[in-house]
């Protein structure tokens, strides 16, 4: 059974996805925390291009994938969503420094003559600043979401083969493969272990909060038409009693499959209660509709179909409560979702039919995104790093509003929760986020 479809546990597996030397090492950092409750699960490739085949590979057997880098990311995002939500370690930091001084200590490179790749020009020029090295031949070629391994060989193999290079110094392996078969001078630039052990707590964060969303109650409703009902209900409408035991009976198969309890709600509804990750699960992530498949196999009535998510049960219930209206109103066919946001998406009964819930939703969110860095900017702030109460103060909205914010950018690959602060008072510190502006391009 998959660990983030599975009963909740308190241990987190994380997909760990890379070249082998960055699975070992990874691997080797985290066994260094023994009083932290997470499991591996390593996926190796020999090329980026192979990081979504990895990725699959594992993806039911954990809660969230941490990548070994951005390049790979996006590789295995270009193709479509993940299963289960998904983090990369970055690239730069401390890494920087630590291989100029293994240029300077092993004689491999130049380090005032070299070329890097994937990190930020700013990052590298500031770090030349603090160790007091000129940067005036110094070639940086940062990473884009369209950046390919192939791209990155061609920047240092030019300019080394034009005279104007020591060597290289490159995050990607394939890319570090390469340059050693042309011969050309490089060092691997490798994510120190302060950085791997982040990029851990992280991937922890995202793999924690993706449990307990499935772990959310999911209730649905399934009524039928007014149209078919009595005007009186009695036993002596046999008819009617046949039709409800009929429906019961066509809930049954797919409420076993998710786990499901099928509750009678009144006389011409049913509830069936589950979580979110088996409802999940059982739509192909609300591709297609509960129930109404298998109902109208069974009997010549469309039903109404309302699903309802919420953090209580009570909350499940009432947007169940909407959504069956409103599938009630749009003269059957389709089931509808509300959750906690209160905006009914419709479901068809199968999954090829195109539906509002499979369009991409990135252009909002990029929006979103793109207006809070302005407001940054604007402060004369780059570290892109925020919490709820900062969301707050920018867009002038409650601290509740501002979570979901930052919730739904994460869930938009756009931002990455941080581990929170050291507590400079008592009671629990804010998640800290990370906004990806990089991913916004030009």
């Amino acid at each position: 059974m998959p660990t983030h479809r599975g009963p909740a546990t308190e241990v987190v597996a994380i997909g760990v996805i890379g070249a082998e030397p960055f699975v070992h090492r990874l691997a080797a950092v985290a066994r260094e925390d023994s009083t932290t409750a997470h499991r591996l699960v390593t996926a190796a490739y020999e090329r980026e291009k192979h990081a979504r085949e990895a990725a699959m590979r594992i993806a039911d057997d954990v809660d969230v994938l941490l990548f070994a880098g951005p390049l790979p990311y996006d590789v295995a995002m270009s193709h479509g969503a993940l299963p289960v939500p998904a983090t990369y370690v970055p690239t730069g930091g401390v890494a920087l420094p630590t291989a100029l001084l293994r240029g300077v200590l092993g004689g491999a490179v130049d380090p005032a003559r070299v070329s890097i790749d994937s990190v930020l020009e700013r990052d590298v020029r500031e770090t030349y600043v603090d160790l007091d090295l000129p940067s005036d031949e110094v070639h940086v070629m940062e990473y884009h979401d369209n950046v390919s391994p192939e791209q990155f060989f061609d920047f240092h193999q030019d300019l080394f083969a034009a005279g104007r290079t020591s060597g290289a110094i490159t995050t990607v392996p394939s890319v570090a493969q390469r340059l050693e078969d042309a011969g050309t001078p490089h060092l691997a630039m490798a994510p120190a272990a302060l950085t791997l052990r982040n990029a851990l707590r992280t991937a922890r964060l995202l793999g924690s909060g993706a449990r307990l969303e499935d772990s959310r109650i999911a209730i649905v409703v399934v009524r039928l038409p007014s149209s078919f009902l009595p005007q009186r209900t009695s036993a002596s409408n046999y008819w009617y009693q046949e039709l409800r035991l009929s429906l019961h009976r066509a809930l049954l198969p797919d409420a076993r499959r998710m786990d499901a309890a099928v509750l009678e709600r009144d006389e011409h509804s049913y509830l069936v209660v589950t979580t979110l990750g088996s409802l999940r699960s059982a739509t192909s992530n609300f591709a297609r509709a509960p129930f109404l498949g298998s109902i109208a196999e069974v009997l010549t009535v469309e039903a109404e179909v309302g699903i309802g998510l919420g953090r209580t049960t009570l909350e499940a219930e009432e947007n169940a409560e909407q959504a069956v209206t409103q599938a009630g109103d749009s003269g059957g066919g389709l089931a509808y979702l509300v959750g906690p946001q209160g905006n009914p998406v419709p479901l068809p009964a199968t999954q090829e039919a195109p539906t509002p819930a499979q369009e991409p939703a990135e252009d909002p969110h990029r929006e979103t995104l793109r207006q809070i860095v302005g407001a940054l900017d604007d402060q004369d702030d780059a570290s892109r790093i925020v919490d709820a109460e900062r969301i707050s103060r920018i867009q002038g909205v409650t601290l509740r509003t501002a979570r979901r914010t930052l919730r739904t950018l994460v869930d938009a690959g756009l931002a990455w929760p941080m581990p929170p602060a050291r507590a400079q008072k008592v009671g629990r510190p804010p998640i800290r986020y990370q906004l990806l502006d990089e991913r916004l391009g030009t």
